[in-house]
This record gives C-alpha cells, sequence and structure tokens, in this order.
C-alpha cells in the first residue's frame, strides 16, 4: 500500500514545484514587459535630492510598502486573484479599473496600462486559461494579468502576493543602483533587508476590508508630476 501510495504524493510535490518556478519565470526581471524601463519617479527624486542615499532610498521604498503596496496595490490583487479564481469577468473588471483609478498621475496610470498590454500577450502566447478571453481587461492593469497567470499556473494567493511585492522592490532597487548610484552590492543588501518586511506586509493587507481600500502618497505622486517633464532621464516613469 505504500507503494502505491508514492506516486501520489510524488506528483504533488512535482505540482507544487511547477507552480514554484512559474512564479519564478512571473517575476522574473528578463519578462519582457519593460519592468527595468521605470522607476516611478525615484529618477526625479535623486535630481531633487530627496534620494540621495541608501538610507533615503530605504525610507522610500519601506513607507510606500506600508502605505499604498500594503493598503492598495496587495488589497486589490487578492480580489483580482479571486475573480479570476471564479471566472469573474465582471468583478476582474472592476477590480482592475478601481486600481488604475487610483493611480494618481498619469505615468503611474500609463505604466500600469502599459505593462499590462505586455504581459496579456505573453500570457496568450503562453496560452494561460482565460487569457484571451480577457485580454481588454489584462491589457489595462498589470496587477489583473499576474492574478490570471497566477491562477492558471496554480500558484496560490500568498505565495503570488511574496513575488507581487518581490518583483516591484527588485525593480525599483535596481533601478536606484543606477541612479544615485549605489554599488551593486549596497544594493542587494538593500534588497535583502527591505524584503524582510514583505510577509508582514502581505499578512497586514488581508485584514483590509472592501470600503478601507486606498492610499494616498503625496510625494509619490509629486514626483512622478515633476518627472514627465524632467529635461533628461533615462526612465520612462
Amino acid at each position: 500500500m505504500a507503494t502505491m501510495g508514492m506516486p501520489k504524493r510524488t506528483l504533488t510535490t512535482i505540482e507544487m514545484n511547477t507552480s514554484l518556478l512559474k512564479l519564478m519565470q512571473l517575476i522574473s526581471p528578463s519578462l519582457p514587459i519593460g519592468s527595468f524601463t521605470y522607476s516611478q519617479g525615484i529618477e526625479y527624486a535623486v535630481e531633487c535630492g530627496w534620494i540621495n542615499s541608501d538610507d533615503t532610498l530605504q525610507r522610500w521604498l519601506e513607507d510606500q510598502m506600508l502605505t499604498s503596496i500594503a493598503k492598495l496595490d496587495l488589497p486589490v490583487l487578492q480580489r483580482l486573484y479571486d475573480a479570476a479564481e471564479a471566472g469573474d469577468g465582471a468583478a476582474l473588471e472592476k477590480w482592475s479599473q478601481f486600481l488604475l483609478a487610483s493611480r494618481e498621475t498619469s505615468e503611474l496610470r500609463q505604466e500600469e496600462i502599459n505593462r499590462g498590454r505586455a504581459l496579456a500577450s505573453l500570457l496568450i502566447a503562453l496560452d494561460v486559461p482565460h487569457a484571451k478571453q480577457w485580454q481588454p481587461i489584462l491589457a489595462s492593469c498589470q496587477a489583473a494579468a499576474f492574478a490570471t497567470a497566477s491562477i492558471g499556473w496554480a500558484i496560490n494567493y500568498r505565495d503570488a502576493a511574496y513575488g507581487y511585492v518581490w518583483s516591484w522592490l527588485e525593480n525599483l532597487v535596481l533601478a536606484a543602483v543606477k541612479i544615485i548610484p549605489l554599488g551593486q552590492t549596497r544594493g542587494q543588501q538593500l534588497l535583502y533587508t527591505i524584503a524582510e518586511n514583505i510577509p508582514d506586509v502581505v499578512a497586514s493587507s488581508l485584514e483590509i476590508a472592501d470600503d478601507m481600500i486606498g492610499a494616498s502618497n503625496p510625494a509619490l505622486a509629486i514626483i512622478s508630476s515633476r518627472h514627465e517633464t524632467q529635461y533628461t532621464r533615462l526612465f520612462r516613469s
């Protein structure tokens, strides 16, 4: 009997490992959605002196994690995940539009759209379930496409949320390494330190009710708006 049970347990392990590998692919910097072209205003924050060291960068990113990521992005991602899991296109569209409307500047909205469009096309090419059916929704919101891929690849929500925040954090640290500039080693040290907050941020986001979702980050809105007209720049936002 023990021998007969082994194949089932091995299959479960393989399935779990496959989901983990798919998550790694989904959050990889090599994913062709242009993540490396965005700094979310950090480029202007460096020019005006708001961010000028590893310490100021750490405070900037941790503040965003505790506000906009914990109170807006992750609660919406959870609802997008639930909608995708239920096959509820109407709910998926509702929360996609909610997130897009919550982006406080033209640059931040366009980033969400551009990355969503690229990821939607990729998911269709990879035959992710519902990607083609929901393409107009996914193409307007990267988080919706991320949630749809997570469901299609059997990635559980908590792992998906960890990956979503990790990807956001890694992209901005890599951008700051170039802009400030920071050494590669110091950038990795910062990434290691700030990432320790991710479990608590994800856990706190699970407690937020629908009518409490939302965040305002005036400093981010200001530098993103200023970056739109920055004379010379390396990044799209």
